[in-house]
């Protein structure tokens, strides 16, 4: 009886997960043809990495993914199957800023009214985005940039001036919440329009923010090494005033997951050394909506372990990490899903799937919609003998809509 159920759970898991990524490698690969070892050659993996996440013995890392879609010439997402299908509410808010970032420089303006309360309209989406509300994020934002448009037109000096810093940050946000989501092909006019608006604005670390918004994008891609010059240029030009340390430290942690995509644990670890230092002066901050502070180095410090250094020692330590009740959900969040995959390579799917359930607990929408949390589920399913009523709740949960 107890294996009929087996089987039941088995065919209900498979509907609900679909296809893992190792799957798709296989079918690309094959496409492209190529052996397994002349992807690991290319990917400049190992050829027991390329076989066990084809067989889903091991979950494909972002770096994994990453190196292998460069080799393949394909993009990262026909590998993942992002971005996943969320229900109409972000299908309908994905299209409206899509419209709006066509328009690009060309953007219908709407009437502006204060530019106090655009501002406080614009804090308020950020605070949507902090909370793990991503979809109501990009649902307010066209219309805050559509009157942010109207704004620029119509003011003029200081206030023009801070409406253009306004408007760079509202496409940062965007961009931000493009990635998150799985939007990519949102987050590459989203950071060009960044990118055109951010000289004019009256803060100058907007336009390191948008490069290093641009570096972590690049560094999906796989294309480490422009990343790593517009990472460097961020840290070489900020100064030693609190908003300097917040974007160098920043721009160091973009630079530990760099390296740590290309496997350079090294210099993976002195990005680390140097951001925990500058955290030391800054305490814990929210400016620029960064969340740096000790509390964001020591998460990425697990995460790099992950990628490139122990992954066992990243679930034992990462399992240890303390925080404050009023910690950033989605920084929570991502860190139990990194802990989950550390557990899973650690041969604990038990408590690869504990982990990913204080994922869902700190940040649902994030947890749901990101590539690794199925891959997570996947060798989850892979490594236990029998697939657990639970895995088969948190498999369902996935593919449900909010």
């Amino acid at each position: 009886m107890r294996g009929q159920e087996d089987m039941g759970l088995s065919r209900v898991y498979a509907r609900i997960m679909g296809e893992h990524v190792g799957h798709r490698i296989a079918a690309e690969r094959k496409i492209a043809g190529l052996s397994q070892q002349g992807l690991a050659t290319r990917a400049a993996y190992s050829l027991s990495m390329v076989k066990a996440v084809e067989q889903g013995r091991e979950p494909a890392s972002p770096g994994f993914v990453s190196a292998v879609a460069r080799a393949l010439r394909i993009t990262p997402e026909q590998l993942t199957g992002a971005p996943y299908d969320d229900g109409k509410p972000l299908s309908d808010a994905v299209n409206a800023l899509s419209v709006l970032l066509t328009e690009g420089r060309y953007a219908r303006a709407s009437e502006p009214g204060p530019l106090p309360r655009i501002e406080a309209d614009l804090e308020a989406a950020q605070q949507l985005y902090r909370s793990d509300r991503t979809r109501q994020t990009i649902e307010v934002l066209p219309d805050i940039i559509r009157r942010l448009h109207g704004a620029v037109r119509e003011l003029s000096g200081v206030e023009r001036t801070h409406a253009y810093t306004l408007i760079t940050s509202a496409y940062v946000l965007a961009e931000w919440s493009a990635r998150r989501t799985g939007h990519l092909m949102l987050a590459l006019p989203a950071l060009d329009l960044a990118d055109t608006y951010a000289p004019l604005a009256d803060d100058p670390y907007y336009s390191a923010l948008s490069a290093l918004a641009r570096a972590r994008l690049l560094t999906h891609y796989g294309e480490s090494d422009v990343a790593g010059q517009l990472i460097e240029s961020a840290i070489a030009h900020a100064d030693t005033s609190r908003a300097g340390l917040v974007m160098a430290g920043c721009s160091h942690l973009a630079g530990a997951i760099n390296e740590a995509r290309k496997l350079n644990y090294p210099g993976a670890v002195d990005h680390i050394e140097a951001a925990r230092d500058m955290a030391a002066h800054t305490g814990e901050t929210d400016l620029y909506m960064t969340a740096f502070g000790p509390l964001n180095v020591e998460i990425h410090a697990h995460a790099i372990e992950l990628e490139s250094g122990d992954p066992n020692r990243a679930a034992l330590e990462g399992a240890r990490l303390t925080y404050a009740p009023d910690a950033p959900p989605t920084r929570i969040g991502h860190h139990w899903q990194d802990n989950a995959r550390a557990w899973l390579l650690s041969g604990k799917p038990d408590k690869a799937l504990s982990a990913l359930n204080k994922a869902r607990a700190a940040a649902p929408q994030q947890t749901r919609l990101h590539p690794s949390v199925r891959e997570t589920v996947h060798g989850i399913a892979a490594a236990q003998r029998r697939q657990s009523d639970s895995l088969l709740g948190f498999a369902s949960w996935l593919g449900a809509a909010l």
